[in-house]
């Protein structure tokens, strides 16, 4: 089985980008250095803004989460 060694996920609504996950390393932000290299970019300055994600991993399929998080951001935006 072959290893995932990068990845980018993109959420959009329309053609707003809502939010998107990436594994490029960031090791002088303490904030990410659990999660590393796996984040989130959020608005505002979503090229800056990175929060850790606790779901995304290189060991396992993504998709599922993604999924679940995108139904439930939905369902309360209602």
């Amino acid at each position: 089985m072959e290893r995932i060694e990068s990845y980018g996920y993109e959420v959009y609504r329309d053609d707003e980008k809502l939010y998107y996950y990436d594994s490029h390393p960031h090791p002088n932000d303490p904030l990410l250095a659990k999660t590393h290299p796996h984040h989130k970019h959020i608005p505002p300055d979503m090229k800056h803004h990175r929060i850790p994600t606790k779901d995304i991993k290189f060991d396992r399929p993504n998709l599922p989460f993604l999924i679940e998080e995108i139904i439930e951001e939905l369902e309360a935006s209602k």
